[in-house]
């Protein structure tokens, strides 16, 4: 957000007449005009010569007078207040050579207007030509979406290397460390329970059809059969209640017990596979709403996990037609698969594209209304036109350049682009009003010096503001974040750049049109193309080059806003809302959730998310099964050993995230079998000889011990089931105690589940956004002090970013936006906005000569109050389009950030100014 230099309004016309002081008041000369700051076309008061705003204020020779020297720098900087008087501080130690610095490039710009915009358009071309390397690799959603370096990964890392696995004879979904291919259906009754022979009979049509699927490929085909993972040579069983009724139809569904069941001998664990489910006495299910069919595919050959995508492909594009062949009645089913997430977010990101050209329609009327007026002199609709056309040129740079040097370019980049076309026009705005603070009557090259020294700090401070506090996001866990970050940043850079070359030399060139148009007006030439006069529609009357232009919205804040603003009735009701806004933000961050939800990568109308509203629901109250692993050689023959093993496992079971029926450990079933035959499990030669005989025995242990070529036991493992999991914070505290449990048993342990990848970004998240915002709130504070260096401001721009950052927050939690990767991204830009709302303000009403305190704030808002609501408005406009966009990756951007600007522009407009007054 870039808001338009300001300057502090004369001691003359706003102070009584000052009684002689030992130390004399300077010359109301140095301190210029009244200036209307904050429009496109304000010009210099009457009898003013300007003379810091331009060429010869920011090059003028140091042999000039001190006062008006003092009087140039303050006015060409665009931030300062009047600076000349002997009492004050002076400010203008980067402000007076950047001003000069700026005046140069500017006389260049003015001079070799066709260079400046060649070289930067031939540049944006060449640059552009990296998006051809856009799309050449799906993105990875575990590398960018889940934080770097968690302790999932390292877990995953030990377990991968030390427990094999085999889906083609001995597939156990528990034991695999990734996730495996799969498809997943979930059955809901039309009635109270499908458990009743109806039901079951339409299940197994369903469980047939999708048996039978068949991918038909250039001459060949791949069956179910072939792709399917394996436990003995046949397929695992999409249900194991369902297999057995298949195998015995007739199985008495009303004596099924949960969740455990045995029929014929065989024990079958119906965890995680009836949903809805009512329980009699004895455990018997007496009724079940819902219930889900697995269909697990291999994975761990890459031939065959290419096959089994293959086939996975196809029972997506075959699954509307399928179910409409079967005719169910008595359930209703809803599908996922293990690729529907990256296929859906493939297809979410290409939503947003034809969004973009409607927010660059809509920011250019923005632009056209702002800068349109009735004259053919003052209107500037085709240089607002060609302002936007600088931040579209910046987006194409800076992308380009990102992709031709390798920054990987992830979904949440494409909001940036929303978010450039907002904020890179505030340049633009600030440029164009202090051109017409300049005389007609001087040359391009003059006038265009004169801008850009007047331009130079305001322009680069609020730059330089926020490419920090975007970088300040290169900190981050997340890939994500750090690319978009990236992105961002130097996207900014590039508007910066633009503006002042590309975006100056369309200036001069349409100063030219004016010049053509002056002419025009004094001595119409009837003979000029129609192409000459459309130059200079609207025809006007000459203007008075001495007559100051004020904007009707710097008059409103000036006479009505800033008196209103400071009635004690006012200041109170302000103060109470105040009280009311923290109150409900501090709130709304206890209650705000924390993590992505990753249904939300896929657009609103895609089919994963009835089946997560599905799942949710029925599902909810079992999580993850999860491995308990044993990380060293310990001695199991040890009954001490034993023990404490046994001990750290009850530890677990205690735990209110976990059920302890469903506990699986070998160690506790070996000990039984070796009793059971009279072997002394205490004794290490019979522990460990009588293994391989076990483990024939109970092959589903195959893959839990990891024996060494000298016959030692290097890990092992067990199984627990978590239970009542269902919402991000029970995720994160269960997965917080049960390592918390495992680095506290005697024994060394590690807990693991392939989705803990996943549950880690729960306790990032809030560890991320706090220590980006510290850093970057730092940031501010010192980038205050170096260009602002007054106390007072610094530290009111610490108390504005403070308190907006906690409103967001908390609101955040009202408008039903989750912390996530997404919305801390905002977080951190809020930061960089928030200071450019409160820094320029609180020194405007520092730097103030009023006499009192509420005609300070009343001239702060006169210069400000509308360069800060344009810019706000027009960021707002930039991201609204958003608020259109079907997938909530993109609504959660248009949420924070509207909630950033309407808290900082408040904060500048409202807060700051009316608690400025009781200092």
């Amino acid at each position: 957000m870039k808001v338009r230099p300001f300057k502090v309004k004369p001691q003359e016309e706003t102070e009584p007449e000052p009684e002689p002081e030992p130390e004399p008041e300077p010359e109301p000369e140095a301190r210029g005009g009244h200036p209307e700051e904050g429009t496109p076309d304000g010009q210099p008061g009457p009898g003013r010569e300007e003379p810091g705003s331009g060429e010869e204020g920011a090059l003028e020779p140091r042999s000039q007078e001190t006062q008006r020297e003092t009087s140039e720098i303050s006015e060409a900087s665009g931030i300062s207040g009047p600076l000349a008087a002997p009492r004050r501080l002076r400010t203008d130690c980067l402000e007076a050579p950047l001003s000069r610095a700026f005046g140069h490039l500017g006389a260049t710009v003015g001079d070799h207007p066709w260079v400046f915009l060649l070289l930067p358009a031939l540049l944006t071309a060449a640059l552009g030509t990296g998006f051809r390397h856009m799309g050449s690799e799906e993105e990875d959603l575990e590398e960018n979406y889940t934080p770097i370096g968690s302790p999932a990964k390292d877990e995953r890392h030990f377990v991968q290397k030390h427990f094999s696995t085999n889906d083609s004879h001995s597939f156990s979904v528990s034991r695999m460390s990734v996730e495996t291919n799969f498809a997943s259906l979930l059955v809901v009754s039309n009635n109270n329970s499908l458990l009743d022979q109806e039901s079951f009979a339409e299940v197994d049509r369903l469980d047939q059809a999708m048996q039978t699927l068949i991918v038909q490929e250039n001459g060949t085909q791949i069956q179910y059969t072939e792709v399917c993972a394996k436990y003995h040579d046949l397929c695992v069983p999409s249900n194991p209640l369902l297999y057995s009724w298949q195998q015995d139809r007739t199985l008495d569904l009303k004596r099924v017990t949960f969740p455990v069941h045995v029929h014929n001998g065989r024990i079958i664990s119906l965890v995680g596979v009836f949903g809805g489910s009512t329980l009699g006495g004895n455990q018997l299910l007496l009724e079940a709403k819902a219930l889900r069919l697995l269909y697990y595919l291999k994975t761990e050959v890459k031939e065959d996990d290419e096959q089994s995508k293959k086939w996975l492909i196809h029972f997506l594009d075959k699954f509307k037609e399928m179910k409409k062949r079967l005719a169910l009645k008595k359930v209703q089913v809803v599908h996922f698969t293990s690729i529907s997430r990256q296929l859906e977010f493939e297809v979410t990101s290409k939503t947003v594209i034809p969004l973009f050209h409607l927010a660059y329609l809509l920011v250019i009327l923005f632009a056209v209304i702002s800068c349109f007026r009735l004259d053919c002199i003052r209107n500037k609709v085709l240089v607002a036109v060609f302002g936007v056309s600088s931040a579209v040129l910046a987006v194409v740079s800076s992308f380009g350049l990102m992709l031709h040097i390798g920054v990987p370019f992830v979904i949440i980049v494409k909001n940036s682009p929303f978010l450039i076309l907002g904020v890179g026009v505030d340049d633009m705005f600030i440029m164009i009003s202090a051109w017409q603070k300049t005389s007609l009557m001087d040359s391009i090259r003059k006038r265009m010096s004169r801008v850009y020294a007047h331009v130079a700090v305001s322009i680069t401070i609020t730059t330089l503001t926020n490419v920090l506090a975007f970088y300040t996001g290169i900190m981050s866990s997340f890939k994500s974040i750090q690319y978009f970050c990236i992105y961002t940043g130097t996207t900014l850079l590039f508007c910066y750049f633009y503006s002042i070359t590309w975006f100056g030399a369309v200036m001069a060139l349409d100063g030219k049109r004016e010049v053509l148009c002056l002419q025009w007006l004094k001595k119409p030439d009837q003979k000029w193309s129609s192409l000459k006069k459309a130059c200079c529609v609207p025809f006007g009357s000459v203007p008075d080059e001495q007559e100051t232009d004020v904007h009707p919205m710097n008059v409103f804040f000036r006479d009505y806003f800033g008196p209103f603003l400071t009635r004690t009735r006012t200041k109170f009701f302000i103060v109470l809302t105040y009280i009311l806004y923290m109150t409900s933000s501090i709130y709304g961050c206890f209650q705000v959730q924390e993590g992505l939800d990753l249904r939300n990568l896929a657009s609103d109308d895609s089919y994963i998310t009835p089946y997560f509203d599905v799942e949710e629901h029925y599902f909810s109250d079992y999580g993850p099964r999860v491995m308990v692993v044993v990380t060293e050689n310990v001695k199991y023959w040890d009954k001490d050993v034993r023990q404490k093993l046994e001990k750290c496992i009850m530890n677990f079971e205690e735990n209110k995230y976990v059920d302890k029926n469903v506990t699986e450990f070998w160690l506790q079933t070996y000990v039984q079998y070796m009793k059971n035959n009279s072997q002394d499990p205490n004794d290490k030669q019979s522990f460990m000889d009588n293994i391989s005989g076990f483990l024939n025995t109970f092959p589903n242990f195959v893959y839990d011990i990891n024996i060494s070529s000298s016959n030692e036991i290097i890990s092992s493992r067990g199984f627990i089931q978590t239970r009542d999991v269902a919402y991000p914070v029970k995720k994160k505290f269960m997965l917080q105690q049960l390592r918390s449990i495992a680095k506290k048993c005697e024994i060394p342990l590690l807990v693991y589940n392939h989705a803990f990848i996943y549950f880690d970004q729960y306790g990032a998240i809030t560890e991320n956004t706090l220590r980006n915002v510290m850093v970057a709130s730092a940031a501010m504070f010192l980038v205050s002090l170096v260009l602002i260096p007054h106390p007072m401001c610094a530290l009111w721009v610490t108390f504005a970013i403070a308190s907006v950052i906690v409103g967001v927050t908390g609101f955040m939690a009202f408008w039903k936006v989750n912390l996530d990767s997404i919305s801390m991204i905002n977080l951190v830009i809020c930061i960089g906005f928030s200071f450019d709302f409160s820094a320029h303000i609180s020194y405007a009403f520092v730097s103030s000569s009023e006499p009192s305190a509420n005609g300070k704030a009343i001239e702060a808002l006169h210069m400000l109050g509308y360069p800060v609501l344009q810019s706000a408005t027009s960021t707002i406009i930039g991201v609204c389009i958003l608020a259109a966009a079907q997938a909530y990756i993109f609504r959660t951007f248009f949420k924070v950030m509207f909630l950033v600007m309407v808290f900082g522009a408040a904060h500048g407009l409202i807060f700051i100014p009316v608690f400025l007054t009781f200092i």
